[in-house]
């Protein structure tokens, strides 16, 4: 199955001269998420991870289901309050400006593999923060996982970590 049939170009969305690409066209076909959860969970399982890390939002919806069919437990990496408890958090910049990314402090135990997941990875900030945080509370991640990778913005070029990307766009 070609799961980019799934994917809807969205032009000029959230700004003027922006494609997005819509994942809500994949996410409401059973065949196609059952295919793209089955693909994730092929590539991801190698990593051997004990845990799965999703980046908010739309990081939630890959990275919750794919637990799910690993077996594994999931944890949240989420804006600024957004997580009850003790949090322990990153600051971290954008093209625009910077933001803040979150964790529970008892999420992690030291030492446990953890794979993070994201819809999609463009520049590669978030993604970078993610993985830095993840650290910071003792993680080992030993990958990363996206739906959708822009190539053209080589956001795995930020990333020290082998990145999996079910589909590639190059705009």
């Amino acid at each position: 199955m070609d799961l980019k049939d799934h994917i809807r170009g969205i032009p000029d969305f959230p700004i003027p001269g922006i494609l997005f690409y819509d994942i809500s066209t994949l996410l409401r076909h059973p065949d196609a998420w059952q295919v793209a959860m089955g693909r994730l969970a092929r590539i991801v399982s190698v990593y051997q991870p004990d845990l799965i890390a999703g980046i908010e939002s739309r990081g939630f919806l890959m990275a919750a289901p794919l637990a799910l069919k690993l077996g594994l437990g999931f944890v949240m990496l989420r804006k600024k309050n957004k997580l009850p408890g003790a949090t322990i958090g990153l600051d971290y910049g954008l093209e625009y400006g910077t933001d803040r990314i979150e964790i529970q402090a008892d999420a992690i135990t030291p030492g446990q593999r953890v794979v993070v997941v994201d819809d999609l990875l463009a520049t590669g900030g978030t993604m970078a923060a993610g993985i830095s945080l993840l650290r910071q509370v003792g993680a080992v991640v030993p990958a990363a996982a996206v739906l959708i990778e822009l190539t053209a913005l080589n956001g795995r070029g930020k990333l020290d970590v082998p990145v999996q990307a079910l589909m590639e766009y190059e705009e």
